[in-house]
């Protein structure tokens, strides 16, 4: 990490709830939470932003992770890459399941449906001042609601904001999200080397 942030034993009240109930979630304090701690007022906004707009996701977990992980090919985002390629793993079948998304979705064996929710998410994070009523006539033929629709572009947007933040104050991927398999690993750093 480029920036002073606040360490686990400095965090109090907001940040230290915060800090705590990630620990308990997923035994450590990502550098994707504690970036945002060089503006300590700004944690509590994020992870309220984040409960807000994940909590009431009208797609699956699923949808959120490969729309996040399509994103984060494109931004490029080296760290997000990694973390939600091996959470992919499991949900899509093996590690060349992810990969062949990861290399074109369209011919990934992926449903209509995936593919079109996949396209505007690529259209989005590659330029979104390209996206036309077609865009969204092709995902509502697709069996996508306008709240679908809106929040497949929320998710992708979110994602190109927050791994830009991440690689601007140099936060990288924990072990934990590095994969044991080189050609993996290596095909997970799209962008700032590890």
């Amino acid at each position: 990490m480029f920036l002073q942030t606040i360490a686990e034993d400095e965090a109090k009240g907001r940040v230290a709830e915060i800090y705590s109930a990630q620990r308990a979630q997923s035994g450590m304090v990502m550098e994707a939470i504690r970036c945002f701690t060089a503006r300590p007022d700004l944690l509590p906004a994020y992870m309220d932003f984040v409960m807000q707009a994940r909590g009431n996701f009208s797609l699956s977990q699923r949808d959120w992770r490969i729309i996040t992980f399509i994103a984060a090919r494109d931004i490029p985002s080296t760290y997000c890459s990694h973390v939600y390629g091996r959470q992919l793993i499991d949900e899509l079948g093996s590690r060349a399941a992810v990969l062949a998304v990861q290399r074109d979705h369209r011919n990934a064996g992926l449903s209509e449906r995936d593919v079109a929710m996949l396209d505007y998410a690529e259209k989005i994070t590659r330029d979104a001042s390209r996206i036309t009523i077609d865009d969204i006539g092709r995902l509502r033929d697709a069996g996508f609601s306008d709240t679908q629709i809106c929040d497949i572009a929320l998710c992708a947007s979110f994602r190109s904001f927050v791994s830009r933040f991440f690689d601007a104050v140099g936060a990288v991927p924990e072990d934990a999200f590095l994969d044991s398999d080189e050609e993996f690993r290596t095909a997970m750093t799209v962008g700032k080397p590890i």
